[in-house]
């Protein structure tokens, strides 16, 4: 990460939680990509693919599989680089860290957006993300983003349908934030269970490699559980 970053400068924008350090364009290796697409009226891509559960679901005692899910994609979009990446003003800026946005369900059918702080500590997290999202679901109201801050990363979750692909609504082109999504799990043939895992990206900042290092990573902490 820290070969993209040029230690001279700081972006810090006041009365809002979050840092960020401007991209390096000398040494950033995706200057042109970032250069090309960015004036793309559609830059976004979206990919799936299916996440092996066994481990999580065999676990005893078993986590939260909601949870779990948040926790394993926030390790994902923290392992690669180029998924905290945001534009701002036409230039590339990185975050160190993220906050997760997940939406969460009301027991009425409605949603309502947390912000859960990101720690790599699965039973930290677990605790603080229980405690806010009970929180939430005691009432209170949307909390969405008007865009006045990136340091994020959106979720969702669509536990009715085992999706094969999905898209989101973005308000314009130059939205960075990553979305992902995670829909039924189901029983694998031969014993075990999988999911449906999305994520759609800013093609300016991140290519195919970033995607399939973040689903190796994704995978990879799932497989803890075991």
């Amino acid at each position: 990460m820290g070969r993209y970053l040029d230690a001279r400068r700081s972006d810090r924008m006041p009365g809002l939680p979050m840092t960020a350090r401007p991209v390096d364009r000398a040494t950033w290796p995706r200057a042109a990509q970032f250069d090309f697409f960015r004036t793309f009226e559609r830059p976004h891509f979206a990919v799936t693919s299916r996440i092996d559960l066994s481990a999580l679901m065999a676990a005893q005692p078993r986590p939260s599989p909601f949870r779990a899910m948040i926790h394993a994609i926030g390790a994902g979009v923290h392992a690669v680089p180029e998924l905290r990446m945001r534009l701002r003003d036409g230039e590339a800026v990185i975050h160190d860290r993220l906050r997760l946005s997940p939406t969460i369900a009301m027991e009425n059918g409605d949603f309502r957006y947390a912000y859960l702080d990101w720690q790599d500590d699965f039973s930290a997290f677990d605790a603080d993300a229980s405690e806010v999202i009970a929180a939430i679901r005691a009432g209170g109201p949307l909390n969405a983003n008007d865009g006045a801050v990136d340091d994020l990363a959106f979720l969702s979750c669509l536990p009715w349908l085992d999706f094969t692909a999905i898209d989101n609504a973005l308000p314009h082109a130059r939205d960075s934030i990553p979305r992902t999504s995670w829909g039924k799990i189901v029983p694998k043939t031969g014993g075990g269970h999988d999911v449906a895992v999305a994520i759609q990206v800013h093609h300016a900042l991140a290519d195919g490699r970033h995607v399939g290092t973040f689903f190796e990573e994704v995978s990879a902490r799932l497989a803890r559980f075991g």
